[in-house]
């Protein structure tokens, strides 16, 4: 019963952030910056009451804080890429190419930390590279997206800076158990920070003037899946086994491809899906490599590499 429990959990986390990409292009108009600062912005006082209700149980030192705010650094490039790349490539697809994040963060752990991937990684990352490839639409007549081939690059920056935020966090938590609430308060008031001076340099992309509905759907993606989404998800996925684990996080792309085809008719090119259907298997597999490998990370690491708090 147990088990059930987090697994509807964990379900009902997925599905509310496989709804953020969505909520980024009903808000595009505001600006990729600006919904990047303000989802930030509105998460910080609901977790400051969370963290405020659980205060007795965070004895986190000075460093672990300091370093999940320097977390929020990355989270908040992160977030600047990946949503100016779904106003080029849509927000199916770019919410599949920032998954590669789980990848990068293997091989960025492999070169600092000696946390060697594996052989199987020989074979799965050059097939998802293809898929990347293929995703971009370079040469293809039928390629949906605006920009396809530009909006592909930004989703890999952000995959790459994503990488970033996950491995501070990580090392954040090392050697800790406190709520997720502490945390991820911490990263948020980082990305707010960041957002901001993004946005003072980058201006284009930038509104502080923002009106309604966009601010309905920046509170609601704030909400939904900044607070909600990722809360879920840190509770319930760290007590299930490993299959049921990345199963469960391969939903947030497919449902994303899935609600960006069904409410804005973002019509895929053949290629296209070829490269979905390559990144979203070898995503899979490395998971579940991952997580039975010997020499890969605890199962609770591998919670943190591929979980989705944007």
């Amino acid at each position: 019963m147990s088990d059930l429990r987090h697994r509807v959990m964990a379900a009902g986390g997925v599905i509310c952030i496989s709804f953020s990409p969505i909520m980024v292009r009903a808000a595009e108009d505001a600006g990729s910056i600006t919904i990047a600062f303000f989802r930030s912005l509105y998460a910080l006082p609901v977790l400051a009451v969370l963290v405020w209700l659980t205060r007795q149980e965070d004895m986190r030192p000075r460093r672990s804080r300091w370093l999940a705010v320097g977390s929020g650094i990355f989270l908040g490039l992160d977030l600047a890429f990946w949503h100016a790349s779904i106003g080029r490539v849509g927000a199916g697809l770019a919410t599949v190419v920032v998954n590669l994040q789980v990848v990068f963060v293997a091989l960025i752990a492999w070169a600092l930390f000696s946390e060697k991937p594996g052989r199987r990684a020989t074979w799965l990352i050059p097939a998802m590279l293809i898929g990347i490839f293929l995703i971009s639409g370079a040469g293809s007549a039928d390629a949906y997206g605006d920009n396809p081939v530009l909006g592909t690059a930004m989703g890999l920056l952000a995959a790459l800076f994503y990488s970033g935020f996950v491995l501070m966090l990580r090392e954040a938590n090392r050697g800790h158990t406190f709520p997720a609430t502490g945390p991820l308060l911490d990263s948020t008031a980082g990305m707010a920070v960041t957002s901001l001076i993004i946005g003072l340099a980058y201006r284009a992309e930038f509104n502080m003037n923002v009106t309604w509905p966009e601010h309905g759907w920046i509170l609601a993606m704030a909400l939904g899946a900044q607070v909600v989404g990722w809360l879920l998800i840190s509770r319930s996925l760290p007590r299930l086994p490993a299959l049921d684990t990345s199963v469960l996080m391969l939903g947030q792309p497919m449902l994303a491809v899935f609600w960006a085809r069904l409410i804005y008719d973002e019509a895929l090119g053949l290629t296209q899906w070829i490269g979905v259907v390559l990144v979203l298997a070898g995503l899979l597999f490395f998971s579940l490599r991952r997580s039975n490998d010997g020499s890969s990370q605890p199962r609770q690491k591998v919670v943190e590499a591929d979980r989705d708090s944007i």
